[in-house]
C-alpha cells in the first residue's frame, strides 16, 4: 500500500512540474486559471463599469449577472432601476 502511495505521489510530482513548465513557457499565472475570481471583469480581465448606483448608500452594481438585495429591495416598493442607472 505505502509502494502504490509513493508511486501516486511521484507521478503527481511529476505532473505538477509538466504544469509549471507550460505555465512558464506560456506566461500563464494563477489568476490566469480562474479569472473571475481574480478580478470581476470581462474576458479580458478589465473591468466592468458600474451601471446603477444607490445615492443614499454608494452601492454599485454593473449590469451583470443577478441584481443585488440593495436593488431588489428598491425595485419591490415601486422604483425603477433606471432611477439608479449612471
Amino acid at each position: 500500500m505505502q509502494q502504490a502511495e509513493a508511486q501516486r505521489t511521484g507521478e503527481r510530482n511529476a505532473v505538477i512540474r509538466d504544469i509549471r513548465a507550460t505555465m512558464a513557457e506560456f506566461g500563464i499565472t494563477a489568476a490566469d486559471l480562474d479569472p473571475g475570481r481574480a478580478s470581476r471583469g470581462d474576458a479580458q480581465g478589465q473591468a466592468v463599469a458600474v451601471r446603477y448606483r444607490n445615492a443614499a448608500t454608494g452601492e454599485t452594481w454593473s449590469g451583470r449577472g443577478r441584481m443585488p438585495r440593495w436593488l431588489v429591495a428598491e425595485v419591490a416598493k415601486g422604483r425603477k432601476k433606471e432611477e439608479f442607472a449612471l
